[in-house]
């Protein structure tokens, strides 16, 4: 129990002392996760046709709730609340974006459609295609080692909670 609960703390109790531009990758990182789970909705063929033709598990479902992660965890991103726990949910996330969707155009075996222009599959098109997967990627991954910067809600909310606890009176114990 212990265990989980340090893992809590980790997550949820983020450092807010990096640079104040660590604002300018959380609103990258968090604009693109959170227009992309709008468009999931607003066009099927990004949503459920997409994750139907990939085959993914129940589909729609699966679908909605990638949707509804990536716009709230967007947005959160954008505020910086929450910011290590969308970050490990969105680093997730793109491993299996990577896995699912840039490994087949490597070999060929994409079942969505291939580029309008070549390279339409092999080494050159998987790289092609997955530069804002890695992108995103790597903007996750840095926001989960130094945090979401002083100019967030979670260096509002360390702040607050550092200003609500009460001082330790060492010269007075309680019994």
């Amino acid at each position: 129990m212990t265990k989980l609960r340090e893992l809590f703390r980790w997550v949820f109790n983020p450092p807010t002392a990096g640079p104040k531009a660590t604002l300018l990758i959380r609103l990258m990182t968090g604009s693109v996760f959170l227009w992309e789970g709008i468009l999931k909705f607003v066009f099927p063929s990004l949503g459920v046709v997409r994750f139907t033709k990939l085959g993914m598990p129940w589909p729609e479902l699966t679908a909605t709730f990638v949707g509804c992660l990536e716009i709230i965890g967007g947005a959160s991103l954008i505020l910086g609340l929450a910011t290590r726990f969308f970050a490990i949910a969105f680093i997730i996330e793109m491993i299996v974006a990577i896995l699912s969707t840039k490994i087949p155009i490597y070999q060929n075996t994409n079942p969505l459609p291939a580029a309008p222009a070549p390279p339409t599959h092999g080494l050159a098109a998987a790289l092609h295609d997955g530069r804002t997967d890695l992108a995103q990627l790597l903007t996750s991954i840095f926001l989960l080692i130094v945090g979401p910067g002083p100019w967030s809600v979670d260096a509002l909310i360390k702040k607050h909670r550092h200003h609500a606890e009460p001082a330790l009176d060492t010269a007075h114990p309680v019994a």
